[in-house]
């Protein structure tokens, strides 16, 4: 049914005005007591052999929605009633800015897949931090909350840019992300680079600490699937050494050759990074070099090209303890989630493993063991 809606309506739109449109159902639908009620026991049940603990947090599963749906924390309970375990917002910069000029959104059909040079357009961290502060939760879910650099920053100040959001966001985050490995803002991945990265992440961590002094809240970093490997390689050690809680692989592409796109070749040129199922294959290499660095030391997000269950459980294999969509919600529909979930279960059931935490990783370690 969603597909064929999403063929005689959203495939007819502009993508961004299509993620509006969607966003602004999704938000009615949540207000609505009885229809809430509703959607969440159909699309949101509960597995309870699906229970995540990690980052110190008990979670309903392991599957949530990845950043860049959700920029300004605006439809938290929404996705929450649409079944994803943990909400991350984001991305959001110390300042209001309006992003990349439109046309900045674009889908690659016959890929799955997304293209988008959005430029983290955000409201700023101080409105972001104010919602959180006065939002009144209807659905239980995780929040974490992802940070970028503003986009006029130079990169000399990019700590201190990054140290305003901690210090509005932390108190209402359950977990951070320290962004920098966006394609869409000038020299933000060469912060990715280690020397730039341990006193970014160092500033982060203290700030964190200082302004909640009453819990440690989690703070994880997002790298790109463009990375070579021995840059993989420095920011898992540098992850283990500063005592980071998680690394979350990874972010959209760059690379265009190579991944056999099938779309239309004016498309497959424009600028931005791509995501969804072209990306699998290196987001699940960059995983599965991660763990084999780090292990159970740090918890690991898988994210890019997860489309379906048999993906989320690949990864979870390979050393995801989370995993993340976002590409495949816009393809999939609403009934995402709940197919991820029900899928899990069943091959969790399958496996040998008596809990999903006994899989993480097994794959990973049986390979290197061979």
């Amino acid at each position: 049914m969603y597909k064929l809606f999403f063929n005689l309506v959203f495939k007819r739109m502009d993508p961004e005005e299509a993620h509006h449109l969607a966003f602004r159902w999704i938000r009615l639908a949540v207000r609505i007591p009885v229809l809430r009620t509703f959607v969440a026991a159909a699309l949101a049940p509960r597995y309870k052999e699906l229970r995540t603990e990690t980052l110190g947090l008990r979670m309903q599963g392991p599957f949530g929605l990845a950043a860049g749906f959700d920029k300004n924390a605006i439809a938290i309970d929404g996705m929450a009633m649409l079944g994803f375990d943990h909400v991350e917002i984001g991305t959001v910069t110390a300042q209001a800015q309006p992003g990349n000029p439109k046309k900045r959104l674009f889908r690659l059909v016959p890929d799955r897949a997304l293209i988008n040079r959005m430029g983290f357009n955000n409201e700023g961290s101080a409105a972001v931090a104010a919602r959180l502060a006065t939002r009144h939760e209807i659905f239980r879910t995780t929040v974490g909350v992802n940070i970028g650099k503003t986009k006029v920053v130079p990169e000399e100040e990019a700590v201190a840019d990054y140290v305003t959001s901690t210090e509005r966001l932390a108190p209402y985050a359950d977990y951070l992300v320290v962004n920098v490995s966006s394609p869409n803002t000038p020299g933000l991945r060469n912060l990715q680079a280690t020397e730039a990265l341990r006193p970014l992440l160092s500033a982060v961590r203290e700030a964190a600490d200082r302004t909640v002094p009453e819990r440690r809240v989690p703070l994880l970093v997002k790298i790109a699937p463009d990375l070579a490997d021995e840059d993989v390689d420095a920011v898992a050690d540098l992850a283990v050494e500063l005592g980071l809680d998680g690394v979350i692989a990874t972010n959209t592409t760059i690379a265009r050759d190579g991944l056999g796109l099938a779309s239309d070749a004016a498309l497959v040129k424009e600028t931005g990074g791509l995501s969804g199922a072209p990306l699998k294959q290196r987001s699940l290499e960059v995983l599965r070099r991660l763990y084999a660095r780090v292990g159970d030391r740090i918890t690991l997000v898988g994210v890019g090209g997860i489309e379906n269950a048999d993906d989320a459980w690949q990864r979870i294999l390979a050393g995801a303890t989370l995993v993340q969509g976002y590409s495949a919600f816009i393809y999939e529909g609403p009934l995402y989630a709940r197919a991820i979930h029900k899928g899990l279960a069943a091959r969790l059931a399958a496996s040998p493993y008596a809990t999903l935490a006994e899989a993480v990783g097994a794959e990973t370690r049986k390979a290197a063991t061979a």
